[in-house]
């Protein structure tokens, strides 16, 4: 199976359209799901830039980040 990309909201971790995530961009992440991911470690992301986050940040920011598995 091959990998694909999704969009999420960072507030909710929902899945959302691609027009929801091109509309808020900041408050949404696209990821890649299917093959080449081994979902064993959790990282922290920021919705509006894509960059890592420390644990702390994230705590601190819910809404404006999102945790996932790679």
């Amino acid at each position: 199976m091959a990998g694909r990309t999704v969009n999420r909201s960072a507030g909710s971790g929902r899945f959302v359209s691609n027009a929801a995530a091109a509309r808020w961009p900041g408050k949404t992440t696209t990821e890649r799901v299917g093959s080449g991911t081994g979902n064993s470690q959790a990282v922290n992301r920021s919705a509006s830039s894509g960059q890592f986050v420390t644990e702390a940040r994230a705590k601190r920011d819910p809404g404006g980040t999102i945790t996932q598995r790679v």
